[in-house]
């Protein structure tokens, strides 16, 4: 991909535009785009329209060298993306007899039988097919006309990981070069303070180069190489991966990976520790983090969703008068919390949070307030954070989740765990 592929997502659905539900593929494919230096210039959203999606699809055709659609490949009648694009580009749709096989196995297996299932099978001529190993509705990817058109599925649990296995690997393809990314991801360090730490930096970079990017609750430094084989873009990327390191130290706490308890597990399984979790505003949010990662039950015991001030009294034992005397949001409590968790469970570290995600206050604490407290078997720790009133209830639960594994990981790398250091 030596030329600059300006590429163009055309996302379909009416849902989309009624705001039934959130356009996630748009999001997931760019960021996908972006890690293999692919410039995303347009997103488009169009309603399930033949004319209207023919007439987005002109527009792209005007402006974009890489079309990709996600949506509209499914069985019912208002699935129209691949007739639509076969159309604009001039190609007949032709029976794939593996895919129809395929589907015929599928819906033998115990789905009732609808003759417009098979429409799934039938694809622009000469494409490139995208097995679907997740759902039923192929993709496929063809050129014509001067430009390159990949089409995805649109449910995310199939369009992510369809791009993933078929479609990069496509457009990697179409490149003499080798662009090669990477993605650090920091925790205690906005956007705007990593871009203003690394400003002079970037703006002197070609290549390779280096862009940070907001995330909900923290945020990643993004270096991307492009060189004739893998290992030189390495190689070109390592002086520039070590100086980030550097300056940023302990605040860095993985490399491509999506979230800061992915760092946490492996650390865990090295050490051959568990620990468990008492959770009072984040509302069991802690635990199905860390249960969503495969390979969890090696660490986490269980816990316990103590949200009630009864709750923490009667599950975790604490003592009525503790709680009256310092109040249910309060270092004093959220550090019997996690003391107690880890008696009970018999891990090795007990973690506990309490506080006020909102909209409410407590009439002593305003919202946004939050202890998060890690004990060890030498120490208990505790943070005292206060998240902001005007942030939504999902920050500040996802913000004091993200704290706890923070503490969790610097606990295991020997770091300083109460304060977040530079």
């Amino acid at each position: 991909m030596n030329k600059v592929y300006e590429t163009e997502i055309i996302s379909v659905g009416t849902e989309l535009l009624l705001g039934h539900i959130t356009n996630t593929d748009a999001r997931d494919v760019s960021e996908l785009l972006s890690k293999i230096g692919v410039n995303v210039r347009y997103h488009s959203v169009v309603g399930d329209n033949p004319e209207r999606l023919a007439a987005c699809v002109e527009i792209a055709k005007s402006r974009a060298d890489v079309i990709i659609t996600t949506g509209g490949l499914g069985p019912t009648c208002d699935d129209l993306t691949k007739q639509v694009l076969a159309k604009a580009f001039h190609l007949p749709l032709v029976e794939d007899a593996a895919e129809m096989e395929g589907l015929y196995e599928y819906i033998k297996g115990g789905r009732k039988y609808t003759p417009n299932n098979f429409s799934q099978a039938l694809l622009p001529q000469g494409c490139t097919v995208f097995h679907n190993l997740w759902g039923t509705a192929p993709g496929c990817a063809f050129e014509a006309e001067g430009k390159i058109v990949l089409m995805l599925p649109g449910p995310p649990n199939e369009c992510v990981p369809m791009f993933r296995t078929y479609g990069i690997p496509y457009l990697r393809k179409l490149s003499e070069e080798q662009i090669v990314s990477h993605s650090l991801r920091i925790f205690g360090m906005g956007e705007s303070a990593v871009d203003d730490l690394f400003a002079e930096e970037m703006n002197a970079m070609r290549n390779p180069s280096m862009a940070p990017y907001a995330k909900e609750c923290d945020c990643l430094l993004q270096v991307t190489a492009k060189a004739e084989s893998e290992a030189e873009a390495e190689a070109m990327m390592a002086p520039v991966m070590r100086e980030v390191r550097e300056k940023l130290g302990d605040l860095v706490y993985g490399m491509d990976i999506e979230s800061i308890e992915e760092s946490v597990l492996p650390l865990m399984k090295e050490r051959g520790l568990t620990f468990a979790a008492a959770e009072s505003c984040t509302g069991g949010e802690v635990a199905k983090r860390f249960t969503d990662l495969p390979g969890a039950s090696q660490v986490f015991l269980g816990g316990c969703v103590t949200y009630t001030n009864e709750a923490k009294t009667r599950l975790l034992g604490i003592d009525p008068a503790l709680i009256e005397a310092h109040s249910a949001v309060s270092e004093e409590v959220v550090r019997v919390m996690a003391e107690r968790v880890r008696a009970l469970t018999g891990a090795d570290l007990g973690l506990g949070v309490t506080g006020l995600a909102g909209p409410d206050g407590d009439g002593i604490h305003e919202v946004g307030t939050v202890f998060v407290s890690l004990a060890a078997p030498e120490k208990t720790y505790v943070r005292a954070l206060r998240l902001g009133a005007f942030r939504t209830r999902s920050f500040v639960r996802r913000m004091a989740g993200n704290h706890l594994y923070d503490m969790m990981r610097r606990w295991l790398c020997r770091l300083p765990v109460e304060e977040i250091s530079r």
